[in-house]
């Protein structure tokens, strides 16, 4: 093992945004294999130069090859390939992943090149910025399912022209151990450890001596003290042989190594010379040891930052003690949340749903509503803390402020897992990530943004418990407790715009199309959605409206608001006011123009309220989408 000669780009996602959001280009997440199917999803991606895509590989078996438009299933000469990417876990994806970055706007296209099953010749292929006439991914896909047989990849099956990476958790949970601890590589991968409190190292021996350093060459990250979780500490090495290759942490107190904090990479899976075998010999090991200086033959970084000698075995603790936690990119739906994650979160996702033996098609519909909502909510907490910590805004709020947003983002991820862990569980699509543009140029726009799609989530939240509490009594406690999490988040964000926690009695109920409706009117890039419609629950937006006001600050009430709505829509029109849950009053929109009118916001509301144009007044919540015809809006009127 020599040093890893060449720095590896520290991967940042970003969105669609106006400026002052992120600096960076966007990283497409892709799902290889995902919930058993023969796919890439998505299927296709329109991306820019300097964009990254990051492939997660599910089980069984499956590789990401680049061939040519004409000659699908059958690498091209001088593309890239992850070799193949073995799994066995049902429920997330593998922690080997491979990164490929967009030099140019040429057309790419991909397919896995398993034999076993023809997975090419079954339609398991992608493509990055395919036309949209002429070489179309649809005309890929149709010559690759009368590709010849069987599918092939380049001779040496060495990963060439991406980045593949296997990440392992340093100290996963509290626990003396590395996950995973027994990994099979291939030549020029690279293995990431991630550090976690509260110092640990990861050392290279031999298998008959182990718990002290090779007597020569090998790796050593040193000590590494850490504080919070993650830590923003890694050290990364490259595999660059089949040989066996072992590891350990050389901490005396507890006596890691002794206690099996060891791992290896390719170990034989029998004989004497096994990763078991050589847990055996460990806890029978003298006093661990480690090289006097790190580190040495890889790449230890502290938050991005390369780390080139730190005059000892130990790394100063100040390097690493004020690390920012944060999640420097929204998972898929379904990945398994890290222990760093869940340390930020406060916990991780119930360990039994006391799932039922079946679901209702409207619980199932309402999952996919959440998971589409939950996935844009991670989009803005993600960027935003990370602009927080490391960005434009780093010293804008208190660190207590910056690191209760950080726990909201882990917390949020944790909620997300109650419609990815329930749609896999029945079977269901789950739908990834979506493309999005949101209206953010400062940390006020994110703040109200992120806001806006908390009560949103509440109001859909009160929604589904309201609706499946007879045919689905088994979400009702998931979502319930999710529903007091949120609830805190939307009380903390009204506090940081001037307004009281809780400036109204309870929550307002948001029927799920208005829900839908708002999203993909204000966030969502177009046809940006991988799957189909079904996939997000078969939901249709209404026409967007807006509702505009002058400022009002402390106990002043806004009373009226100027209404814009498509010109198309005429006749006598209203707003539906959607206050304290299951309210709902009606004022007469006075026109002023196509499109354009006045209403009076009722005096008894309070806090943020939303609105709806519908073409009737008098109905309840339950009845508001027989009339509603576009919306819906937020309005904050005043704390009370």
């Amino acid at each position: 093992m020599s040093l890893f000669s060449s720095a590896v780009l520290v991967l940042a996602i970003a969105i669609s945004s106006t400026v002052g959001f992120t600096p960076f280009g966007q990283t497409f997440q892709v799902e290889v294999g995902a919930n058993g199917n023969l796919t890439f999803n998505p299927e296709t991606i329109t991306a820019n130069v300097g964009d990254t895509v990051i492939y997660n590989f599910h089980p069984k078996n499956h590789s990401v090859t680049q061939s040519s438009f004409g000659d699908p299933c059958h690498p091209l000469a001088g593309g890239f390939f992850s070799g193949f990417v073995p799994t066995d876990n049902l429920t997330a994806a593998s922690p080997t992943t491979f990164t490929i970055t967009i030099n140019d706007t040429k057309p790419i296209w991909v397919y896995c090149a398993q034999t076993k099953g023809d997975h090419c010749q079954a339609g398991m292929v992608h493509a990055i910025n395919a036309p949209p006439t002429g070489n179309t991914f649809d005309a890929y896909k149709a010559k690759a399912l009368t590709a010849s047989k069987p599918s092939s990849s380049p001779p040496d099956g060495l990963p060439v022209g991406g980045l593949r990476k296997t990440s392992v958790i340093v100290g996963v949970n509290g626990l003396l151990q590395y996950s995973p601890n027994n990994i099979t590589s291939l030549v020029g991968e690279v293995i990431e450890f991630n550090f976690n409190p509260a110092n640990h190292s990861v050392v290279q021996s031999n298998f008959g001596d182990p718990c002290h350093p090779l007597s020569t060459g090998g790796f050593s990250s040193g000590f590494v003290p850490t504080a919070v979780s993650p830590s923003g500490a890694t050290f990364q090495v490259v595999v660059n042989d089949t040989k066996p290759i072992w590891f350990y942490c050389a901490q005396t107190k507890k006596t890691h190594c002794q206690a099996g904090m060891v791992g290896s990479i390719n170990a034989p899976t029998s004989g004497p010379n096994t990763l078991e075998a050589f847990i055996g010999l460990a806890a029978k090991a003298s006093d661990s040891t480690i090289p006097t200086v790190a580190p040495l033959g890889g790449i230890l970084t502290v938050n991005g930052t390369v780390v080139t000698t730190d005059n000892g075995d130990v790394l100063d603790s100040s390097k690493t003690s004020s690390a920012n936690s944060s999640i420097s990119t929204v998972p898929p739906p379904g990945t398994s949340i890290p222990p760093d994650v869940a340390n930020m979160a406060g916990g991780y996702q119930p360990s039994s749903y006391n799932w039922a033996n079946s679901i209702s098609d409207q619980a199932t519909s309402y999952l996919q509503l959440m998971l589409y909502l939950d996935n844009i909510l991670l989009e803005v907490l993600v960027n935003g803390h990370n602009n927080l910590t490391s960005g434009g805004w780093s010293h804008v709020y208190p660190d207590s402020i910056t690191g209760t947003i950080g726990g909201m983002t882990a917390q949020a991820l944790v909620h997300r897992s109650t419609s990815s862990d329930s749609l896999s569980h029945y079977n269901k699509p789950v739908a990834g990530l979506c493309s999005y543009n949101f209206p953010i140029a400062n940390v006020d726009d994110f703040v109200h943004v992120a806001l806006t799609l908390i009560l949103l989530e509440i109001g859909l939240l009160l929604d589904v418990v309201a609706t499946v509490v007879l045919s689905d009594p088994w979400l009702i406690a998931p979502l319930a407790s999710t529903l007091g999490s949120k609830s805190r988040m939307a009380g903390m964000v009204n506090m940081m715009q001037d307004h009281m926690a809780a400036a109204a009695p309870r929550e307002a109920w948001i029927p799920a199309t208005l829900v839908y409706s708002y999203a993909m009117n204000h966030y969502v890039v177009p046809k940006s959605c991988p799957g189909s419609a079904g996939d997000l629950g078969g939901y249709t937006a209404l026409p967007p409206l807006t509702l505009t006001n002058p400022p009002v600050t402390g106990t002043q009430r806004v009373t009226s608001v100027t209404v814009s709505f498509d010109a198309s829509i005429k006749g006598s029109l209203f707003i539906a006011w959607l206050g304290a849950w299951g309210s709902v009053e009606y004022t007469p929109v006075v026109s002023t123009a196509a499109g354009q009118g006045t209403a009076s916001v009722p005096a008894d509301l309070s806090g943020h309220v939303w609105g709806v144009l519908t073409s009737a007044q008098g109905g309840s919540v339950g009845d508001l989408m027989k009339v509603a015809v576009a919306g819906p809006d937020m309005v904050w009127v005043t704390n009370p």
